[in-house]
């Protein structure tokens, strides 16, 4: 990493639904995801400098121990169902980055968490779905981080407080998931006032100091709605790492939209 790199922020980003930006949306009116596309779009032009490289963090990808992708070339994982042919057939071809990889692990296990490295793993569609929109040129290395299995709050918040120097060497951190994945929620007459009330009470959390924030976000079974808006929470654990990793200042919410009648949100942490 560059010695002269800017401190990064951290980000958690919606992914949208499977291939969503690069077709017609079959579930609703075409323009369902176009909100999502634009700000991912805007999203190189609102960090500090390009990064030198980014850790994502996918809620697509799940392990024993943290695991962090430490190929050099990886393949895209076409891993959804239904969709159109031509998507496929999409390409992102981002170069990997090893040294990241292992520098990743180090500090995992320097914090006391468990942590390994698969050199076969490729970029999910929780990855390289959003980051061709936001990075099409596909010129930065990108390192991918798994969940722990364990789906642990206090867990996932500790690692991002052990991946959080990262951001001072250049390396933009990135949660990819939904504030809201209930799959079967989507449309129904219910599902926006419960959505709402689930993203109001996420986005105070995020709004607060770290320690608030931190409580907060690992009691987060006790929000309104919590289990409505996340009936298994994996879409929802890759904030827990961005917040951990975000430092001490309150986060900020910078995108909201409400696709398929469900509140949605992105969060940047600058702390």
């Amino acid at each position: 990493m560059s010695a002269s790199a800017l401190r990064q922020p951290a980000l958690f980003l919606p992914h949208g639904g499977g291939p969503c930006f690069f077709m017609d949306w079959t579930w609703g009116p075409a323009d369902t995801w176009h909100a999502t596309q634009r700000f991912l779009e805007g999203l190189a032009a609102s960090l500090p400098a390009p990064p030198e490289a980014l850790l994502v963090v996918s809620g697509h990808w799940e392990e024993p121990a943290f695991t962090a992708s430490a190929a050099s070339a990886p393949q895209l994982i076409y891993d959804y169902s239904g969709f159109p042919e031509h998507t496929y057939r999409l390409t992102w071809p981002a170069p990997g980055d090893p040294a990241l990889a292992t520098r990743v692990v180090e500090l995992l296990k320097v914090a006391g968490l468990p942590a390994a490295t698969s050199s076969t793993r490729g970029y999910d569609h929780g990855v390289f779905v959003p980051l061709k929109v936001a990075f099409p040129q596909a010129q930065i290395p990108v390192v991918t981080l798994s969940l722990a299995a364990s789906l642990d709050p206090a867990q996932h918040l500790a690692a991002g407080r052990a991946l959080a120097p990262l951001r001072d060497e250049g390396v933009l951190i990135i949660g990819s998931g939904m504030s809201f994945h209930n799959l079967r929620g989507y449309l129904r007459p219910e599902t926006p006032a419960r959505a709402r009330a689930f993203d109001d009470w996420l986005t105070a959390a995020v709004t607060s100091p770290a320690s608030e924030r931190n409580a907060a976000l690992t009691r987060w079974r006790e929000a309104p709605f919590a289990t409505y808006a996340h009936p298994r929470e994996e879409h929802l654990i890759p904030l827990m790492v961005v917040a951990g990793a975000g430092g001490d200042a309150p986060g900020a919410r910078i995108f909201h939209d409400e696709p398929m009648a469900a509140a949605l949100s992105a969060y940047r942490f600058d702390g």
